[in-house]
């Protein structure tokens, strides 16, 4: 029966990342097993799978998702020779119509947008945007930062971890794990940020601790609802979320006409399709070049004296 390739699955082969894994039982737990649990293997079709993904109350993207959960239980059940092995994974004729498009785009900030977001934000949120646009970081790994993840003789962050629902976890892929250069505009920053909030603190302290006391980093999508949402609007720019600040990272590279190798080094994307399919090796001059590029567009002058 399907539901014991599905149990099979979860018990000796779910991702051991605990975001990744959490994301796979959402989809498993309330759609796939319901739904397919009771039926032999072979008599899971690409055709009924397709028909069932069409109907479910799901937004398109997260059709996606079960259709892709499908696949690898598929590729399991070839792998523990439970189906034939010589024959094409049929999950892979099932389409889902709009599954690579989100149905609310990020909101994409221009400089002078950026500029009047933290004008309405207070420390250390203005701080947490300002890190999170100068490097392109995804909010687990804004988080996830701590002190001694920085390097400042030779001006690098190492992003080595995220912070997921309050739950210290690896980095979303292999290639996010990276060292990106520094600004010194943004180190220095930093290190003033430090002396005036946390001038006693360790290498292994997080950079944005929680302010409840608790040793833990701060929850993103508190400070998202609670700070920049609101802020968001009181700048008139509409509701802004974490991600803004890496899509307009990403867009702000592209205006410059940055290399598409380089683009895909600094935002640590896996694939280099999700930026462009060139095939180069990046020279970490070019990373840094370009990282200044965007900070000096982006971070705000610092007054003197």
């Amino acid at each position: 029966m399907f539901g014991a390739l599905v149990d099979r699955y979860v018990r000796e082969k779910l991702p051991k990342r605990h975001s990744t894994a959490s994301k796979y039982r959402s989809w498993i737990t309330p759609h796939v097993k319901p739904k397919w649990g009771g039926i032999p293997i072979r008599k899971v079709k690409a055709l009924l799978v397709e028909e069932w993904l069409m109907n479910l109350n799901l937004a398109p993207k997260s059709k996606g998702h079960v259709r892709s959960i499908m696949h690898i239980l598929f590729n399991w059940a070839m792998k523990w020779e439970l189906i034939d092995i010589d024959k094409m994974n049929p999950m892979g004729l099932v389409r889902v119509e709009g599954s690579s498009k989100r149905l609310r785009q990020p909101r994409i900030l221009s400089v002078k947008e950026f500029r009047a977001l933290l004008d309405q934000l207070q420390e250390p949120i203005r701080t947490m945007c300002i890190v999170a646009a100068c490097l392109g970081l995804r909010a687990s790994e804004l988080v996830g930062l701590q002190w001694d993840d920085f390097d400042w003789e030779v001006l690098e962050v190492h992003i080595q971890r995220g912070v997921v629902s309050g739950r210290v976890d690896e980095v979303k892929t292999t290639n996010s794990n990276r060292r990106l250069p520094v600004h010194q505009n943004l180190a220095a920053l930093l290190l003033e940020y430090k002396a005036e909030t946390a001038p006693g603190a360790g290498n292994y302290d997080w950079l944005f601790p929680s302010p409840y006391g608790t040793g833990r980093p701060r929850w993103p999508w508190t400070i998202q609802r609670d700070h920049l949402l609101p802020a968001g609007i009181r700048a008139g720019l509409g509701p802004i979320g974490w991600h803004s600040f890496r899509h307009s990272y990403s867009t702000l590279l592209h205006s410059l006409h940055v290399d598409l190798k380089v683009q895909q080094e600094l935002l640590r994307h896996s694939d280099i399709r999700t930026t462009m399919n060139i095939y180069t090796q990046v020279v970490p001059d070019a990373m840094r070049e370009a990282n200044s590029r965007v900070v000096e567009m982006v971070l705000p002058k610092r007054k003197v004296g």
